[in-house]
C-alpha cells in the first residue's frame, strides 16, 4: 500500500498522509455501519534520539521554547506507526480502522517505541443492504 499524499507543516515536518482508508478514534462513524469486524491491527516505530539534537535540546532547555527536532521526530514516528497499521488493515481487506489509539514506551535509554492500534472493519453506508 502506498503512503498516499504527504501532508507537511509550514516547517516541513511530515504531519500526516491522505489515505483511502477511514481512520478514526470513534467507534461508530455517523452514517456508516460495520458489516464485518476483521480484528485488531497495529503498527509501531522505534526511534532513537540524535546526539547532536540532544545538545541543541539542552541549550533550548536553558532558554525555553519548542524543541522542533524532537517535535519532527515524534510526528514522523507517529505517522510511520499509523501507516504500518493501515497497511495491515488494508491487507485484511478493511476499508476503515476504528477506535485508533497511540501509546509510547521507552525501549532503552534514548530510544522509544510509538504504537498505533485500532480495530480493522468493513464499513458501508447506512441504508445500503448487502
Amino acid at each position: 500500500m502506498s503512503q498516499g499524499e504527504i501532508i507537511r507543516s509550514g516547517a516541513g515536518a511530515i504531519t500526516g498522509f491522505r489515505h483511502s482508508l477511514l481512520i478514526t478514534t470513534i467507534d461508530a462513524p455517523p452514517g456508516k455501519r460495520v458489516v464485518r469486524v476483521l480484528g485488531i491491527v497495529r503498527g509501531n516505530a522505534v526511534r532513537a534520539r540524535h546526539m547532536g539534537h540532544d545538545i541543541l535540546a539542552g541549550l533550548k532547555n536553558l532558554v525555553g521554547g519548542e524543541i522542533r527536532e524532537y517535535t519532527k521526530l515524534l510526528g514522523e514516528s507517529r505517522e510511520q506507526a499509523m501507516d504500518r497499521m493501515m497497511e495491515q488493515a488494508a491487507g485484511l481487506g478493511a476499508n476503515a480502522v476504528l477506535g485508533v489509539r497511540f501509546t509510547t514506551s521507552m525501549v532503552m535509554g534514548g530510544a522509544a517505541e510509538l504504537l498505533a492500534y485500532g480495530t480493522a472493519v468493513v464499513l458501508e453506508d447506512e441504508g445500503v443492504t448487502g
